[in-house]
C-alpha cells in the first residue's frame, strides 16, 4: 500500500466510480450525496473507511496466514466445520487492534463530520464489502450495521465489529458458494450521521413496484422509528403507492395509501455512551395514523424517482424522517433486487383425474377445480364460521355478502344463474362458483370435505372427499391479439396489479359499488347527513371509520378515489371506464346508515337505479361525492385514461340532466379529454341511439340487462334461468342496431357480458357487426380472445375473393 492511500475518504470525495475502494453500499451514498444533493435530494453526510485501511488492519495484525488456514478447514460442498472456523476467525479479528494511523484516520473524520454540530453526533455505522478484482459483485445484506453510535471510541470499536461481521457464517458461505477468495474480499466501513427517525419515521421505497414490476409506479412503506424493523420485515408498515407520471409533472401523486397496524416502534435505548437500541409498543393512537402525510409521500417519491431516472434503473431506496427538524432524508439506495415482473404471466387449466358420485350440480363459473371444507352460512352474519380456503354453501348472496365472499376458495348457491350476484362477483375475485344447483344446502353437509370442479363445459359439479386433478399452465405469449379490442370487466382494486399484465386493452367496466360496498361500507348520503342516522351500532362504525378524516363526506370522496386511481395507474395508459354506482334501493339500503334514505321497492331492478337517481333531491348529494372523486383522479393526479360512464339512463333528457349535472359538480364532459360514455342496457338506449350519441362519447352494451329487458325475465330466477340467451334472436337483433347506429354517429361501443367468450358463435356476431371492443371477466379473458381470433379469421376467410383454379 503506498504511504499515500486514504485510509479514510468523505461522501463528497465519493461517487460510484469508487465501488473497488469503499464497496458498493458507500460508493452509492458518495454518488448520492455528489450528484443528488444539487437536485434537492437531501441525504445524510458521512464518510468511509477504504479498502487500504481493511489491508493495513490485516497486515499490522499478520492475519492473512491464520485466516487463510481456518478457512480452508470449511468444506466447500457441505460447509463442514463452517460453524467453527467461523466462530474462531471472528475471534481473531476481534481480539487484533486497529493500527494507529487508521484509528488517527477514522477519529480525524469523526471530527470533522462533528465539526459545527453538537459534540460527539450520532452515527450509523454499516458495512460495505468489495472485491478489487470483482468490483461489481454484490455483498448485499451479508455483513453486520451499527446504529446509534456516539463518540471516538464507539464508532473505532463498530468499525472493528464491521470486520468482525466479514467472517460471519452467512457471509463465509456466501463467498464459497460464489468462489470467492476470502481474503480478497475487503470491508469498508460506512459512518453516516444519524436521522433522529426514533422520534419520527423512516421506511423503504421501491421505484417499481416489487411484485408484479409496475413500471409506472413507487411503492414506499414506512414505520414509526428506526427503519430497522421495515427492513427486517418485523412489522407491518404503512404503504403508499405513487404514481410517476403524476410525479413528473409536479401534480399530487398519491393514488393509494394503506394503513398498516405497526406494533412496534424501534428507539433508542438509554444509553448515555450511544449504541443501544429497543422496541416498544407503539401507542394505539400512532397505530391509527399514517406514518407520513400525502406531500411528504410525494416528495418522498419525486426523490426517489430522481434518484431512479439518475442510475439508470429500478432502484431499492431507504429513508427516514428527523423528528427534531421534520425534514425527510435519503439514507440508502441500491438496484432493486425483488423485481419478479420479467418472468411471463402464466395460467392454469384443470383436469379431474377420478370421479365420485355427484352431489349437486348447477352452472360452472371459472374454470377451476378446488377442495376444501363446506361451510354451510345462511347470512353473511354467520361470516366468522368461514375461515380461509372454506367452501361457501348458501341459498344465494347479494351485495351485503362481499365481505364473506372474499375469505371463499370455492361459492356454491342453490339458487341464481350464471349472471347472478354470486356468479358476477365470484369471476371478479378470480374464484370458482357453482350456482343454481336448487339442493346444495341439502345434498352438502356443514364441515363435509369436498371436491368442486368447474373443469367440465357448462356445468359445475360437486363431489364427496378429496379427488384428484391435474393443473396446465398456459404461457400467454401463446394467447391470439385479435384486432377487436379485448377488455377487462373489473370490480375489486386489490385484484389491479395482477391484471394490468394480461393482454388486455384496458378495463372496459369497473364497476363502483364493489368499491362502495368492500373499501367505503357507508352509503354516502349517511355521510352528507349523518344526523338522520339513529341506529346507535351504525353510528358509532360510521364514526370509527371516518375517524382520520376532517369531514365525513371527505372519507368518501377519498377512499373510492383512491380505489378509481390505483386501478387506472396500474393500467395506464390503457383507458379505463369506470361506471358511475348501479346499485339498486335494496342493495343501497345494505350499506352503513342506509335504511333512512332509501325506499322500499317491489321491483327494485326496474325501480330507483342509475341515472334516474343521480339528480334526484334523495341523492343529489351523494352524486356530488361521486363525481368530486372522478375529478381528483382525472383532473388533480392527471389519469386522463379513465372515462366516467352512466348505467341505466331511460330517456335523453335524462342523459341531458346528469351531464349538466356533473359539469355543476366540477366534472365537465371534455375538460381534459374527459368522455362520459352510456350504458346501452335499455332497449330505449337501442332505438334512439342516435340522440344518445348527441350527448354521450361512447356506447357500452350491457347484455345482462338488455337480454332481460328485451326477454321480460328476471335474471336471477332459477325458475326461467334457462330462458335466458344473449343469442335470442330478438336480442341479437337489437345489438346489430345499436353498433350500426354508433358508428353511424362516429361513437366507440363495446361490450360487457360473458357470452362472448362462452360462445365462439355470439363472438364470431359481434365481430361480424363491428363491434369495437368486448369486456370479459378475468377468467374469461384468454377464451375470449381465442373466439375474437378465429371469428375474425373466419369472417376476413369468407370477404377473400375466389381464386380460379385452371384444370
Amino acid at each position: 500500500m503506498s504511504p499515500n492511500t486514504p485510509l479514510t475518504l468523505p461522501f463528497s470525495a465519493l461517487t460510484n466510480e469508487h465501488v473497488a475502494v469503499v464497496g458498493g453500499k458507500n460508493a452509492s451514498l458518495g454518488e448520492l450525496y455528489n450528484r443528488l444533493t444539487s437536485q434537492g435530494v437531501r441525504v445524510p453526510d458521512g464518510f468511509a473507511t477504504t479498502a487500504a485501511a481493511y489491508g493495513r488492519f490485516l497486515d499490522a495484525n499478520h492475519l492473512r496466514a491464520p485466516l487463510t488456514e481456518l478457512l480452508a478447514r470449511i468444506d466447500p460442498e457441505t460447509f463442514a466445520g463452517l460453524q467453527q472456523a467461523g466462530a474462531e476467525a471472528r475471534a481473531l479479528v476481534q481480539a487484533a487492534a486497529l493500527p494507529a494511523d487508521v484509528v488517527q484516520a477514522v477519529r480525524t473524520a469523526y471530527r470533522q463530520l462533528c465539526a459545527g454540530r453538537p459534540a460527539d453526533v450520532q452515527v450509523g455505522v454499516r458495512s460495505s464489502a468489495t472485491a478489487e478484482d470483482l468490483p461489481t459483485a454484490s455483498f448485499a445484506g451479508q455483513h453486520d450495521s451499527f446504529l446509534n453510535v456516539r463518540g471516538e471510541s464507539a464508532v473505532l470499536a463498530a468499525v472493528q465489529r464491521c470486520y468482525v461481521s466479514l467472517f460471519n457464517d452467512r457471509a463465509i458461505k456466501y463467498r464459497l458458494q460464489q468462489g470467492f477468495d476470502h481474503l480478497r474480499v475487503a470491508l469498508s466501513a460506512g459512518v453516516q450521521l444519524m436521522v433522529r427517525s426514533d422520534l419520527a419515521s423512516a421506511g423503504v421505497a421501491f421505484t417499481i413496484e416489487p411484485e408484479t414490476g409496475h413500471e409506472q409506479l413507487i411503492y414506499l412503506t414506512g414505520s414509526w422509528g428506526l427503519g430497522e424493523n421495515v427492513v427486517q420485515g418485523a412489522v407491518n408498515p404503512d404503504e403508499f403507492y405513487l404514481f410517476k407520471p403524476a410525479l413528473r409533472q409536479g401534480g399530487r401523486a398519491l393514488v393509494r395509501q394503506r394503513l398498516g397496524d405497526k406494533a412496534q416502534t424501534m428507539v433508542y435505548a438509554p444509553n448515555e455512551a450511544g449504541g443501544g437500541l429497543q422496541n416498544t409498543d407503539t401507542p394505539a393512537e400512532r397505530r391509527a395514523a399514517f406514518v407520513l402525510s400525502p406531500a411528504e409521500a410525494e416528495q418522498l417519491g419525486h426523490w426517489c424517482l430522481l434518484i431512479e431516472e439518475h442510475y439508470g434503473m429500478p432502484m431499492d431506496v431507504e429513508w427516514a424522517k428527523d423528528g427534531l427538524t421534520g425534514e425527510l432524508f435519503i439514507v440508502q439506495a441500491r438496484p432493486e433486487t425483488i423485481h419478479h415482473g420479467h418472468h411471463a404471466l402464466r395460467l392454469h387449466e384443470y383436469r379431474l383425474t377420478e370421479k365420485t358420485p355427484v352431489l349437486t350440480a348447477g352452472k360452472a363459473v371459472g374454470s377451476q377445480i378446488a377442495c376444501g371444507v363446506a361451510r354451510i352460512l345462511t347470512s353473511p352474519a354467520e361470516g366468522h364460521r368461514l375461515q380461509p380456503g372454506d367452501i361457501l354453501v348458501a341459498d344465494s348472496t347479494s351485495p351485503d355478502w362481499n365481505v364473506v365472499l372474499k375469505k371463499a376458495s370455492v361459492i356454491v348457491t342453490n339458487r341464481g344463474g350464471r349472471t347472478s350476484h354470486a356468479a358476477i362477483v365470484a369471476r371478479e375475485l378470480g374464484v370458482s362458483a357453482v350456482v343454481g344447483t336448487h339442493d346444495a344446502t341439502e345434498k352438502i353437509q356443514d364441515g363435509q370435505l369436498i371436491t368442486v370442479s368447474c373443469a367440465e363445459g357448462d356445468e359445475g359439479r360437486v363431489y364427496a372427499g378429496r379427488l384428484a386433478w391435474t393443473e396446465t399452465e398456459i404461457d400467454l405469449a401463446t394467447v391470439p391479439r385479435p384486432s377487436t379490442k379485448p377488455m377487462l370487466i373489473l370490480a375489486d382494486p386489490d385484484r389491479a396489479l395482477t391484471l394490468a399484465r394480461y393482454p388486455s386493452q384496458g378495463v372496459g367496466l369497473l364497476r363502483m359499488e364493489f368499491i362502495i360496498n368492500n373499501a367505503i361500507r357507508i352509503h354516502p348520503m349517511a355521510l352528507v347527513d349523518f344526523a338522520r342516522v339513529t341506529d346507535a351500532a351504525e353510528r358509532a362504525e360510521i364514526e370509527r371509520l371516518t375517524v382520520r378524516y376532517a369531514s365525513k363526506p371527505e372519507y368518501f370522496v377519498d377512499q373510492l378515489s383512491q380505489a378509481i386511481a390505483f386501478v387506472a395507474a396500474c393500467f395506464y395508459p390503457r383507458p379505463v371506464i369506470v361506471r358511475l354506482s348501479d346499485f339498486k334501493t335494496n342493495e343501497y339500503a345494505n350499506l352503513l346508515g342506509g335504511r333512512p334514505f332509501e325506499p322500499q321497492e317491489e321491483n327494485p331492478m326496474l325501480g330507483f337505479r342509475g341515472a334516474s337517481r343521480y339528480y334526484s333531491p334523495q341523492y343529489r348529494e351523494g352524486f356530488r361525492l361521486e363525481c368530486q372523486a372522478l375529478h381528483r383522479v382525472h383532473h388533480d393526479l392527471g389519469l386522463t385514461n379513465v372515462k366516467a360512464m352512466i348505467p341505466f339512463c331511460r330517456t335523453v333528457e335524462e342523459g341531458r340532466t346528469v351531464v349538466a349535472l356533473m359539469q355543476e359538480f366540477g366534472l365537465p364532459r371534455g375538460a381534459d379529454g374527459l368522455e362520459v360514455y352510456v350504458m346501452a342496457e335499455i332497449p330505449s338506449n337501442v332505438i334512439l341511439a342516435a340522440e344518445f350519441a348527441e350527448v354521450f362519447d361512447g356506447f357500452s352494451i350491457g347484455s345482462n340487462d338488455l337480454t332481460q329487458l328485451t326477454l321480460g325475465l328476471d335474471r336471477d330466477s332459477a325458475i326461467v334461468s334457462s330462458l335466458f340467451d344473449e343469442r335470442n334472436p330478438a336480442v341479437k337483433q337489437l345489438l346489430a342496431q345499436v353498433i350500426r347506429a354508433a358508428h353511424a354517429s362516429g361513437r366507440p361501443i363495446g361490450l360487457c357480458g360473458q357470452a362472448p367468450s362462452d360462445y365462439p358463435d355470439f363472438a364470431r356476431f359481434l365481430v361480424e357487426q363491428g363491434i369495437d371492443s368486448i369486456s370479459f371477466t378475468p377468467d374469461a379473458l384468454l377464451t375470449g380472445m381465442r373466439n375474437m381470433a378465429e371469428a375474425e379469421q373466419a369472417l376476413a376467410a369468407a370477404k377473400a375473393p375466389a381464386v380460379a383454379v385452371l384444370a
